[in-house]
């Protein structure tokens, strides 16, 4: 990473807080130069407190702490954007994010998150993992059955129906790509491709 130019802000820089899963924007702070190297020493976001003129980890008190995947600088240097994983919500309101925003389109990358979650942990009473553990012919028959029956639903005029089977196809889509060792990001990055040709 660049060195990061603290001039600007009297010693301080702007971090902004991205969902790492989701990209839903979380939050708002300030790092100075010392924030920025327990950040990347300890792995929790760190920031500097204006209000209290001290270093503070978002979560010490609540635990909601903000475990980091990828902290990136913006063109001049003098800025940040940090993707890190919430262990909680991240606004002292309890909601997600500090920002009102519409985090529909967010929320399959959480529903991935949570597939893998409760397969990797082997979450014995989860429907999930044991369609994951019954192997790729059960999991890839259950896509097809539920795509069959979007099709069917489609040929209809309920349209509450015709959600809950795209829902049901999206959800077993996936368990599937996780059964392939895939992810939605790689997913949505062919169909970047696909969209620059």
């Amino acid at each position: 990473m660049k060195q990061i130019d603290f001039s600007k802000g009297n010693g301080l820089v702007p971090v902004i807080i991205q969902d790492y899963s989701t990209l839903q924007v979380l939050m708002l702070g300030y790092m100075n130069q010392e924030a920025l190297e327990q950040t990347k020493k300890e792995g929790k976001v760190t920031f500097f407190s204006r209000s209290k003129n001290r270093l503070w980890t978002k979560g010490e008190t609540s635990g909601n702490f903000l475990v980091v995947k990828e902290i990136l600088p913006d063109c001049d240097n003098d800025s940040l954007l940090i993707k890190a994983v919430p262990a909680g919500p991240t606004c002292h309101n309890g909601t997600n994010s500090c920002f009102e925003a519409d985090t529909s389109k967010g929320f399959l990358y959480h529903l991935e998150a949570v597939i893998n979650q409760r397969i990797d942990d082997d979450e014995k009473d989860s429907y999930t993992n044991k369609l994951f553990r019954k192997g790729i012919n059960k999991v890839a028959q259950k896509v097809g059955e539920e795509a069959v029956e979007l099709v069917i639903e489609s040929k209809d005029d309920n349209i509450e129906l015709l959600k809950n089977e795209a829902a049901d196809l999206l959800y077993h889509l996936l368990i599937l790509l996780k059964t392939k060792h895939t992810s939605l990001r790689e997913i949505e990055e062919v169909l970047k491709e696909r969209h620059k040709a």
